[in-house]
């Protein structure tokens, strides 16, 4: 008699914490999240254990076999983790040194933004270095693949292979048959495997060749790569049990219309995810900007309502532009946006101006933006955002090559901030004049010459450019508040 085929359940999957519950419902239990549960097939454990990768040994890079049963905790061998280098440093910098053998990937972005041509850049790179990669696509031709990497003056490496399929146990056999030393596989979302009735990019397949590609990278030491879309609040598409699966999350940020692009770690298992790295779309491809950073408008300052910020991603010291803008608005309908700044520290920062620094916006309209494609969130950016708020309202700048930073508290004062020395050094590096900073501020040494203190929101106020009766005047008469 044949044997019966494995039986599977109905439950019901939630897109964004990833768990399961036997029957639908309006709101997830666990995570409150509204009409995010979608039914889900589940496989009983017979499905399980026939698994495409089911196995009681771990193959490593070169084919060799090796036990993976229990044993103590004091008969484990401690290894340092040998990582490889991608080619492309500001992704060693996000990932803390290049990819670790048998880590699992996850790269997500908007359409456009580049991933593609990052991974393709990174596969050429260690390719180079004699190594064997694998670039399958699920979206796009082979042919289509190679013009991309001729664009890119790198569609000469014989050790670059190159996939298009979008079935999972095809994919899976060309890494058992050549070993690759990197998987990447564009995108997620069309993979799927034959035997699942549903749809590609459903919940069951999302899920299903999620399980099966860490599962391979863990067995075979081989770095998988996984490209995910995203959906337009910004977040990864599908359910969040492939970033609940995965070593690592990186987000590749930016303006498709724009050649700056920002690359930073939401999760990393094997690294800080405090590291930002920063790259700039050219006619060859991604690489490094000029200077290491982000390029600053030569008037940023010399404005009203921009104000230069040195923050602090990670180990790297960056410059930021804060920029803001007042506007007549209906008193009880003003509007208050923000553009890489959270908005909760914008309103915050409104209030406090209004109490302890005179300002009257509840008439006003407010936006504030951080430009260059960062998203700054730490409290030291509460100094430059004000200013550059009392900036735009009073029609005064705060002087080009000035910068300042420090956290604004709820009763007008300025406190010290992190990594003070490395924020003046970095403004100071880039070309800036003068900082602005916090009178508290003690790891400053040798730096008097290139502060300035203040203590009180009031005195930052004080250092916008004081105008005369006649400018005064002239803006008044031009509608600019002076």
């Amino acid at each position: 008699m044949a044997k019966s085929s494995a039986k599977s359940r109905i439950v019901f999957l939630c897109r964004e914490c990833g768990s399961t519950h036997p029957k639908w419902a309006g709101r997830c239990p666990d995570c409150g999240g509204w009409d995010s549960l979608e039914r889900f097939r589940e496989p009983e454990s017979s499905e399980h254990e026939t698994s495409l990768l089911a196995s009681d040994e771990t193959e490593d890079a070169g084919g060799a076999t090796r036990d993976r049963g229990a044993r103590p905790i004091a008969e484990v061998e401690v290894e340092g983790v040998a990582r490889l280098a991608t080619g492309v440093p500001e992704l060693d910098r996000v990932l803390g040194g290049g990819v670790v053998p048998g880590s699992a990937i996850l790269l997500g972005g908007d359409p456009g933004v580049g991933k593609s041509t990052l991974l393709l850049q990174a596969l050429s790179e260690i390719a180079a270095t004699g190594r064997t990669v694998l670039y399958a696509s699920s979206e796009e031709s082979a042919a289509q693949v190679r013009l991309r990497a001729e664009r890119l003056g790198r569609a000469g490496s014989p050790g670059l292979l190159v996939l298009a399929e979008g079935a999972l146990p095809r994919i899976l056999e060309q890494v058992r048959r050549h070993r690759p030393a990197v998987v990447v596989v564009d995108s997620i979302q069309m993979v799927h495997r034959p035997d699942l009735p549903a749809a590609p990019g459903s919940a069951t397949q999302l899920r299903r060749c999620g399980h099966d590609l860490v599962s391979l990278a863990k067995r075979t030491e081989s770095v998988v790569v996984v490209v995910g879309h995203v959906t337009k609040d910004g977040q990864l598409a599908g359910p969040k049990l492939l970033e609940h699966l995965v070593d690592v999350v990186l987000s590749f940020e930016g303006d498709r219309h724009h050649a700056h692009r920002v690359i930073r770690a939401t999760k990393n298992r094997f690294g800080s995810t405090a590291e930002v790295g920063l790259l700039e779309m050219g006619a060859r491809g991604l690489a490094e900007p000029a200077g290491g950073t982000l390029a600053i408008e030569s008037g940023a300052g010399s404005r009203p309502g921009s104000v230069l910020f040195p923050l602090v991603a990670g180990s790297r010291g960056l410059l930021a532009e804060i920029q803001a803008l007042t506007a007549s608005a209906i008193p009880g309908a003003a509007r208050r946006r923000a553009s890489g700044l959270e908005a909760n520290r914008l309103a915050v920062a409104i209030a406090i101006l209004e109490k302890h620094g005179g300002l009257r916006l509840a008439d006003r309209d407010v936006f504030a933006a951080a430009t260059g494609g960062l998203k700054i969130s730490e409290p030291a950016s509460d100094l430059a955002m004000v200013l550059a708020i009392a900036g735009a309202h009073y029609g005064r700048a705060i002087g080009a090559g000035i910068a300042a930073f420090g956290e604004v508290g709820l009763t007008g004062e300025v406190r010290a901030v992190t990594n003070a020395g490395l924020r003046v050094a970095e403004a100071i590096r880039r070309g800036a004049s003068r900082v602005i900073v916090p009178a508290a501020q003690k790891d400053l040494a040798g730096l008097d010459g290139a502060i300035d203190r203040v203590a009180t929101l009031g005195e930052a106020i004080e250092r916008l450019d004081v105008l005369t009766g006649s400018e005064r005047g002239s803006r008044r008469r031009a509608g600019t508040p002076g």
